[in-house]
């Protein structure tokens, strides 16, 4: 796997104009996403998951939105892209699978009609016979039974797992290098839900191309991630590889998703307490409210700084500073192996 970053994010900040004051959705978090790889952003609903990965290609409305930091795809800076330039990268380079696929396709259109015109968006030379051919065979690929027939039915007559690999058909139409997968087994039952992981597998490993996968579900993650960013209230809480998260959680944040899982002390019951409020985040580190380990250190300044304590392993906790005994925190009991368990912590 090539070490240099296809995506590097840096200083990324989204805020929102709202009648009550600014809200900070992402607040200044750095992430990269390299070539062949499968980085999982994971966190509770309203983390700020989802504004994150849509402000790498600028989905992001603005007004009232508003997107600040560095995002560089391939080198160049996506931030400072013009609307033509975006649109080249965005579909083409950069694909999107969002939540919901009942809403992201057209009711109006027959599926390969809406994946032929993805096709022909970016490639206008292509003629309609042709496109036709690439959506049934996009179709087949991704495991939709009779294709050509299915080519002419709407997205009504699809069930929601069919849907999905229809969303997924249509984001592969340009052969991306970066596939956006916003909780694309939300919804599905766990049979489908394995299916459709499996299925990105396989298509991962035939194009080639790198997946940043969004996802509240710990069990998806120990299924598809090689690194993993842990997400709460808009910051970085701990980062690393998928083994360093799951046999060795270090933040008190990432310890009570663990607790999450089904087997483990929390089960379903979630993590006790709720976020803070965007309009008025506290002092210090952000999980501090909630944290039955924090002092006075954790509820002023900023957010301390990340702290590596692996390879690649990093994590925003005062008890990994200097001064500090990190065993207070520190608890290996918590690891999980590979769970395939499908336990989440609340859908985005």
């Amino acid at each position: 796997m090539n070490d240099t970053p296809l995506l590097s994010v840096d200083s990324l900040t989204t805020t929102f104009e709202t009648d009550g004051g600014t809200l900070t959705a992402v607040d200044g978090i750095d992430f990269d996403v390299r070539e062949g790889e499968t980085l999982c952003i994971v966190g509770e609903s309203g983390s700020g998951k989802t504004v994150a990965t849509e402000s790498v290609t600028r989905l992001v409305k603005s007004p009232p939105g508003q997107v600040e930091g560095t995002v560089r795809f391939r080198g160049r800076d996506i931030t400072e892209m013009s609307e033509s330039e975006l649109r080249e990268i965005r579909g083409n380079n950069i694909a999107h699978i969002f939540q919901n696929p009942q809403d992201a396709l057209n009711h109006c259109y027959t599926i390969g009609w809406q994946i032929a015109e993805a096709i022909q968006i970016h490639e206008p030379d292509v003629s309609d016979e042709a496109a036709r051919d690439r959506a049934v065979d996009l179709l087949d690929r991704v495991g939709i039974a009779n294709a050509t027939a299915r080519f002419d039915d709407y997205p009504h007559e699809f069930s929601g797992g069919q849907r999905q690999r229809v969303m997924i058909a249509m984001a592969l139409a340009t052969n991306p290098d970066l596939l956006i997968a916003d909780e694309p087994t939300t919804a599905l039952d766990v049979t489908v839900q394995a299916q459709i992981l499996r299925l990105l597998d396989e298509l991962q490993d035939e194009y080639g191309m790198s997946i940043l996968f969004v996802t509240h579900d710990l069990g998806v993650v120990a299924n598809v991630a090689d690194r993993i960013v842990v997400m709460y209230a808009g910051k970085v809480m701990e980062r690393g590889g998928v083994y360093d998260l799951f046999e060795r959680p270090a933040h008190p944040y990432t310890q009570a998703l663990m607790e999450c899982l089904p087997g483990k002390g929390q089960g379903d019951g979630g993590i006790p307490g709720s976020l803070p409020d965007p309009l008025n985040p506290p002092d210090g580190c952000r999980f501090a409210p909630r944290c039955d380990h924090a002092v006075d250190a954790c509820r002023t300044g900023d957010q301390p700084e990340e702290i590596e304590i692996g390879d690649g392993h990093r994590v925003s906790c005062v008890y990994y500073q200097s001064g500090y005994d990190e065993s207070t925190v520190a608890d290996e009991s918590l690891g999980t192996g590979t769970s395939t368990a499908t336990g989440g912590v609340g859908d985005d």
